[in-house]
């Protein structure tokens, strides 16, 4: 899956220093749930276990090659949200150098049309910390409304005691 300037592809172990320097940015995983990351042994490790599936992809930059995020899909046995079976919940981080330039919302897109016409979910959901409006807007953008619902989230690392706003995106 690609756009002029990035490639949704699958991660690679020798991306673990990358990812170690836009992971470990405190201003990056707290706002998506996560801890910074504290060494490239950690980031390889988060690769090998939690990045190597069929639903998770590097959003690498075509001009540089880089992985300057991640963007994917949860089915509903993983969600944090309460789901049915043929819906999933989508999620993406970018690196903080590449904010406010639309390349999240590019790969969101990818995810989208990937999940609504390629794996037949009849509905995709979303959430964002309410403390991360930003979020929110690439969720409108790629077509996801607001459903008025706030829920936590108990499966974050980070900011599971924090309100999220809930977003859906049907068929």
């Amino acid at each position: 899956m690609e756009t002029p300037r990035i490639l949704l592809r699958s991660w690679r172990e020798s991306d673990a220093p990358t990812l170690y320097k836009y992971a470990s940015d405190p201003e990056v995983g707290p706002r998506a749930g996560w801890p910074p990351h504290q060494s490239v042994e950690e980031s390889r490790e988060i690769i090998q276990k939690l990045f190597s599936n069929d639903h998770t992809w590097a959003v690498e930059l075509k001009e540089t090659g880089e992985a300057i995020g991640c963007v994917g899909y949860l089915p509903a046995s993983m969600s944090n949200l309460h789901i049915d079976e043929h819906q999933c919940e989508v999620g993406y981080w970018i690196a903080h150098p590449y904010w406010g330039k639309g390349l999240c919302t590019e790969a969101m897109r990818l995810v989208v049309d990937h999940c609504l016409h390629e794996k037949g979910f009849t509905t995709l959901w979303g959430s964002h910390f309410i403390s991360n409006p930003a979020s929110g807007r690439v969720m409108e953008k790629c077509g996801f409304a607001d459903t008025g619902e706030e829920t936590r989230c108990p499966k974050l690392e980070v900011g599971s005691e924090r309100p999220v706003r809930v977003m859906k995106l049907m068929a």
